[in-house]
């Protein structure tokens, strides 16, 4: 199935994926020949991995360098259709890990993040969307974590009851427990 196959066929949980999915359709619509390419400065498909230990009580996350914050895992599609694998390669090149499984390879959740304007290899990146496509993964917490230093400076399992907003921002807590509710 590709990826506008799949965007169409995801079922949402509530007013804003139902909104934000009309959105992104709407834009691939538009714009076919670049949005999987940051090519688009103003909106690019994204795709994301929330990663969850086999006991389901804990989330891997890293320290994302120019957010700042503990995020989950993902990337940018770069031309690729399979934002499934998408996500699967950008969780092993951020965290190390080896073996990371889908819990399903449908769609768990469309969100349009917005990006702040910043700095990334000496070149000034404009703020533009992620047109945010995510999926929930399972890992060990046996694997061995390694930071990506160009784009991490830390990874660790964070429990569930750690997404509040005592530890992320409010736009983090929802994004998270949304994907927390969905598996």
């Amino acid at each position: 199935m590709n990826f506008i196959e799949q965007i169409e066929k995801f079922n949402p949980t509530n007013n804003q994926e139902i909104e934000d999915k009309k959105i992104i359709i709407n834009y691939i619509e538009q714009f076919p020949h670049n949005i999987l390419l940051r090519d688009n400065k103003f909106a690019h498909i994204t795709s994301s991995g929330f990663i969850m230990n086999r006991e389901l009580d804990k989330v891997l996350m890293v320290h994302h360098n120019i957010r700042n914050t503990w995020a989950w895992t993902g990337g940018h599609a770069d031309g690729d259709a399979d934002l499934l694998q998408v996500a699967i390669k950008e969780a092993k090149e951020e965290t190390g890990i080896k073996n990371v499984t889908p819990m399903s390879e449908n769609i768990a959740a469309i969100d349009i993040l917005p990006v702040r304007g910043h700095m990334r290899r000496g070149k000034y990146i404009s703020a533009h969307l992620h047109l945010s496509i995510a999926y929930i993964f399972t890992a060990s917490e046996e694997e061995t974590l390694i930071v990506k230093e160009d784009e991490n400076s830390g990874v660790s399992w964070f429990r569930l009851d750690k997404f509040t907003e005592e530890h992320f921002d409010m736009h983090d807590v929802y994004l998270y427990n949304k994907l927390i509710k969905a598996y």
